[in-house]
């Protein structure tokens, strides 16, 4: 299989991921909050706090799934690095305020972690695609 086809099914399933979890939290944020990994539940309605990540989610799999479908390879690669930074940041979210140190590392860092990889991936893909060189086209005489 080659790296393109390998980067686009890591790519679609981060997609796939993030836009339903986003979508989870739209629909039932009580339900999935306890999954975040913080210790409590916020005082008072907390659901609007919940959505808002919910919105967060779903546009950042928007974002990938347009770059993904459009073929955008290049800038894919490089939205999936900063992508990985909402991720490491819902990791020091969850350990700064003393929730589960196994769900920061397991969910939060790891999905960051392989979002990572799949950016660098997709990076030293479209790298190799831009190193072949070109044959100019034959002059007409």
């Amino acid at each position: 299989m080659s790296l393109k086809k390998i980067n686009t099914v890591l790519t679609a399933a981060f997609i796939l991921f993030i836009l339903w979890f986003g979508t989870e939290y739209i629909l039932n944020p009580q339900t999935t909050a306890p999954g975040y990994g913080l210790p409590s539940w916020p005082p008072g309605d907390g659901d609007g706090f919940l959505v808002v990540k919910g919105i967060r989610d779903v546009v950042l799999a928007l974002v990938l799934g347009i770059l993904l479908v459009t073929g955008h390879r290049r800038a894919l690669g490089w939205v999936l690095l900063v992508e990985a930074f909402a991720a490491y940041g819902d990791m020091a979210n969850v350990l700064a305020h003393h929730g589960s140190v196994a769900t920061a590392f397991g969910v939060h860092c790891l999905t960051a972690t392989l979002m990572v990889v799949t950016g660098l991936l997709v990076m030293r893909e479209t790298r190799e695609a831009r190193a072949v060189p070109q044959i100019p086209a034959p002059q007409a005489a």
